[in-house]
């Protein structure tokens, strides 16, 4: 994906279910480490959500000029990853809709590590009009 060129993102042309690649990376100790000092656990177990697939996937494949404004996130967790395994994750445009007037784009990403175990599943939705931001406190 990486030698892909980025698209330049176009909410009326993005289609439900498109691909929108895959990536892959080890997940290290010490960012695992990181995570349970600034939880003060040292034996709370690493949630990937941090690394946050969605939007990685859909920043490599589109030059999105737009932005947008994250209105809601589920994940769903399956299995803690391990340090040292890699994590292959692939993302899709999972829907698109128009609510209130607003267009809203649903991402989703799939991990799994290099054994099959799957990780987690994490969807987001994403309001495209940045500039509904603070609105309704200017009125």
């Amino acid at each position: 994906m990486a030698d892909s060129p980025k698209r330049e993102f176009d909410f009326e042309k993005a289609e439900i279910g498109e691909d929108l690649g895959s990536y892959d990376y080890v997940l290290s100790q010490r960012t695992v480490d990181s995570y349970r000092a600034s939880v003060e656990d040292p034996g709370a177990p690493f949630v990937t959500i941090g690394v946050k697939h969605d939007t990685t996937a859909l920043d490599m494949a589109y030059d999105d000029q737009v932005g947008g404004i994250l209105a809601r996130a589920e994940v769903e967790f399956y299995n803690a990853p391990i340090p040292g395994k890699k994590i292959l994750v692939t993302a899709r445009i999972a829907d698109k809709y128009w609510r209130r007037g607003k267009p809203y784009l649903v991402t989703e990403a799939t991990a799994i590590d290099e054994d099959g175990r799957l990780l987690e599943i994490f969807r987001s939705y994403e309001v495209k009009k940045p500039d509904e931001l603070g609105k309704k406190w200017q009125e």
